[in-house]
Parts: C-alpha cells; structure tokens; sequence
C-alpha cells in the first residue's frame, strides 16, 4: 500500500495557518516580539513556518522541552523559539509546564498537545487496507461485502435523520439532492448539485474521501450507489467514477421538473 498519509514536513506546514505569527508573553521573561526574517530568529513568512514545523518535530520526538533546549536542538535564538511557542500555544497546539528546580526562575517545559497529532504522519490507509485484507482472509469476499453493507445502513441512517431536519416532508428532489450534496461535501468528497441545461439532475464528487479503499474493493462504491438509491428514493445512475480513473464520481438522479 501508499506510504504514510504525509510527510512529517508536509503535514506540519499546517501549522502555519494555525499558529500566529506572534503572540502574547507567557510570563516567561521574554515579549516574542522578533522582526527578522530568518529562520534563527523566528521572524515572518516561511522562515517562520519553518521554525514552527521544527520546533513540533523536536517536541514530538523529545518530549517537553524548554525554550533554551530547543533553541540549542534548533540553532536557533531563545527569542526566536519563543515566538513561535507562544504562537503555538495560541493555537493549541503546544503547552507548558513550570518546573521548579531549587532557587530561581522556575523553567518552562514546552510539548505537544493532543491537537497536533493531526499534524504528524499517519497510516489510515494502510490501516483499511490490512483490515480489508483480513476481512477477506476470515469470511471472503462474501464478508467483505457485509461489512459494507452494514456500513451502508449506519450512515443511512445517519443522513436520514440530518436530511430530514433539512429538508421538508414536501421537499423535491433538487432539495434533496442539494443537501445530500453539502453532507458529502462535509465528508470530504467535494460535492456539489449539478443540474444540466435538460434539467438533469447530477450528484457530482470531485474527490474520493476513501480513494485507495475503493482501488482495493468494489463493495465500497457498490455501497455508496445503493446509499444513494436508498436515501433520494430515485433512480440513481452512476455516470463516471474516480476509482475507475475518471476525474470525478457523477451520479444522475432524474430531472428537475421532477
């Protein structure tokens, strides 16, 4: 199967848009207010989001850290590390602790949160495939179509409930579709409501949130026609299919005079 889901320097980029290019003190004697540019000194732009990707990096593999630790570890300024920590710290992504050892300043340990675990590389994929794998060494292919179709009847009935706090008892088929469209969206497959110039209507999904799933196994997209079919109450055609090499998943549904 596909390697890990990101690279650790990809997926960290992330951190960018979430953590702040500056940051209010933490107490810690420093006000995080560098202006350089330069990855040593923690200032804006890339170099800032490099500074930030190396410092969760170190933490993750480290443990908790203080700021003159990792600016020893990162060749980089205290002043510079602790921008970017109080940045981090904004975005919920690292925290501190204090920790008193004999007379003097307490010391600051910086680590990682639960929040950006996200942002480390993962294996979902790999995770599905062997279970799909062991699926298939325990029951066959018989199994693994089971295991969809009661997939198939949870988010049934999942969408069922959402589309009929949505949509009217009297709702057409357009309105149907229409948010069906938006929950598949929000799952992650780019969704959108397509009514051609004829009135057709189409389901289309730009993306496939479980891609390398659907290469190993047709149950997957087997399920999601029948879903389809179950939930609009239509005859529902899939026209083109990413998993088969199509850009895109397209699924007529009637017109829109229905």
């Amino acid at each position: 199967m596909r390697a890990p889901q990101a690279s650790s320097d990809a997926a960290l980029a992330l951190a960018s848009g979430r953590a702040t290019s500056s940051a209010p003190s933490n107490g810690n004697g420093s006000s995080g207010n560098g202006s350089s540019a330069s990855a040593t000194n923690g200032g804006n732009g890339a170099s800032a989001s490099t500074l930030r990707r190396s410092i969760l990096l170190h933490l993750r593999q480290a443990g908790p850290t203080s700021p003159d630790g990792l600016a020893t570890a990162l060749g980089a300024s205290r002043t510079g590390v602790l921008q970017q920590l109080h940045a981090l710290e904004a975005a919920n992504l690292v925290r501190h602790a204090t920790e008193r050892h004999g007379v003097g300043r307490p010391r600051h340990l910086y680590d990682v949160t639960p929040d950006a675990q996200d942002l480390f590389p993962a294996d979902y994929d790999g995770l599905a495939a062997g279970l799909l794998a062991a699926i298939a060494e325990v029951g066959g292919p018989d199994l693994i179509e089971d295991v969809f179709a009661a997939r198939r009847r949870q988010i049934g009935h999942r969408l069922r409930q959402t589309l009929a706090g949505r949509v009217h008892p009297g709702g057409s088929v357009v309105d149907r579709v229409r948010e069906l469209a938006v929950l598949q969206d929000e799952a992650g497959y780019l969704a959108e409501l397509v009514i051609g110039e004829d009135g057709t209507i189409r389901l289309r999904e730009n993306n496939c949130a479980i891609y390398h799933v659907a290469r190993e196994t047709s149950a997957a997209c087997d399920a999601e026609l029948q879903l389809f079919r179950e939930l609009l109450g239509e005859d529902v055609v899939r026209e083109s299919h990413i998993a088969s090499g199509d850009r895109c998943c397209t699924y007529r549904i009637g017109s829109a005079r229905d």
